[in-house]
């Protein structure tokens, strides 16, 4: 699968669950349930997953961690937030840059309508 494929059925999951849990509740419950549905449907998903930093060629131990990546090409970082700020797409911008990937998406769970907590984030493309 593409990016773009692994997109659109990390969307789909990720609205399966919306419609099941709701807006409101944390964010780990909302990963917990998403990394369920995507393993349901057979797609490779591991979650919080070591972000390595390094600052001039040293490796830095500070504990970033990816909330999920989908078949080692699309990351996926989860909110539950009143709404989602510049910050947090600097955020998954920065983690496609350390780790190489191209595709990105940011959901905020704390939405009544999922598809208007998405945000597809793109890196080098």
């Amino acid at each position: 699968m593409n990016e773009n494929e692994i997109s659109k059925k990390v969307i789909g999951a990720a609205i399966e669950v919306h419609r099941h849990l709701g807006p409101g509740l944390l964010e780990s419950a909302y990963e917990a349930a998403l990394l369920k549905e995507l393993q349901l449907q057979r797609i490779k998903a591991l979650h919080q997953v070591e972000l390595p930093v390094e600052y001039k060629g040293i490796k830095c131990d500070i504990g970033y961690r990816i909330d999920l990546l989908v078949e080692d090409k699309v990351i996926i970082e989860l909110k539950s937030v009143k709404s989602l700020d510049e910050v947090h797409m600097a955020q998954i911008l920065t983690y496609l840059k350390l780790v190489d990937k191209r595709l990105g998406l940011l959901i905020n769970f704390n939405v009544t309508v999922l598809k208007d907590g998405i945000k597809r984030v793109v890196n080098n493309l």
